[in-house]
């Protein structure tokens, strides 16, 4: 992975996840990585009180994330990014325990979910550039003996996704089809990114 120290390299990632990650390397982006120390579901609360949507908190909330580290990391370019997760006007969270994500399977089963993927662009506390990337993803109808044994397979994997799967990997047997970009499901919208990067002469032209 062609991640840096975060002393040198300009160009921060303001999360720790593994997939956003891969998917910035394996572009060929040189950067560093740094988690936001932000309450989520506390930044989360007033939006939703104030009757927010789904896809509005997801933009806050990457904003959040990059507006927190690039606090700390003056000059440097921060990327932040966030998903959200909405069925039918619900919001949901990531699964808190194994069992949790497997009635989150069930629950999604046969359905239609909104993935709402948000990145920005911060410097110094100004925001650069954002974007919301919206798919849908339907579902096929699932056994709840295939889902026990899915489960097994991917093991505690399952937890770092607010759906509770990965499409890049065994969560591909989940779904019949999406609407959308392929990059936003698995929770970056990466070739907006990468313009944007080329915009601010981030990254070869």
């Amino acid at each position: 992975m062609n991640t840096s120290s975060t002393a040198n390299c300009p160009l921060i990632l303001a999360s720790q996840s593994p997939y956003r990650a891969a998917m910035l390397a394996n572009a060929g982006l040189e950067f560093a990585t740094e988690a936001a120390d932000i309450d989520e579901r506390s930044v989360e609360a007033p939006l939703l009180e104030a009757g927010m949507d789904a896809t509005d908190i997801a933009e806050v909330l990457a904003l959040a994330k990059a507006r927190e580290v690039s606090s700390r990391f003056a000059g440097k370019l921060i990327i932040g990014a966030d998903q959200t997760l909405g069925l039918d006007g619900e919001l949901l969270h990531k699964p808190a325990d194994m069992e949790d994500a497997r009635r989150r399977l069930l629950q999604l089963s046969g359905r239609t979910h909104q993935l709402n993927s948000a990145v920005c662009v911060v410097r110094d506390d100004e925001v650069l550039w954002s974007h919301v990337e919206i798919c849908r993803v339907h579902f096929r109808d699932l056994d709840p003996g295939f889902v026990g044994r899915h489960m097994a397979q991917v093991g505690e994997a399952a937890l770092s996704s607010v759906g509770a799967y990965h499409i890049e990997g065994r969560g591909a047997q989940l779904v019949e089809k999406i609407e959308g970009d392929f990059f936003s499901v698995m929770g970056l919208p990466l070739l907006p990114l990468l313009a944007c990067l080329r915009r601010l002469e981030m990254i070869d032209q």
